[in-house]
């Protein structure tokens, strides 16, 4: 659990989420899972140990942002280490506001172990001008 709303998991998590989970967000490009069919499910492919492409994070991230006040949310991928850690930290970075080095330090605390993606840093940055981008032009 990262906080209230978010949480992290594998793919056996998945297929069958605690309770209190009422979505499922899947980053493994690798994993088909079949959720509960009282779970709002998305996937979201990201190659395991690879970087993850601006777009990509910008989906999960979106995703996320539309279903986390709603539900209490699980992000899973094969063994939720990396991808799902990855698309974690660059919500809490891009949409509540920490800064990478918080983001890292809330997840990884509550998630031993946590690999981030490679470069991680540098997309969720361009993710963040992106999306600052897209505000800013709506605004004008």
């Amino acid at each position: 659990m990262i906080n209230k709303r978010l949480l992290v998991g594998n793919a056996d998590d998945a297929k069958n989420p605690p309770p209190q989970v009422s979505a499922v967000l899947m980053v493994a490009e690798e994993q088909n899972v079949t959720v509960p069919s009282r779970i709002v499910y998305a996937k979201i492919p990201l190659k395991e140990f690879g970087e993850p492409t601006v777009t990509s994070l910008c989906e999960a991230v979106e995703w996320i942002e539309a279903h986390v006040a709603d539900h209490r949310l699980m992000v899973c991928c094969r063994a939720g280490m990396g991808r799902s850690v990855s698309v974690v930290i660059a919500y809490l970075c891009c949409v509540e506001g920490l800064s990478y080095a918080n983001a890292v330090k809330v997840v990884l605390t509550r998630r031993p172990g946590g690999m981030p993606l490679p470069r991680l840093q540098e997309i969720i940055e361009d993710l963040r001008q992106r999306r600052r981008g897209r505000r800013d032009s709506s605004l004008a």
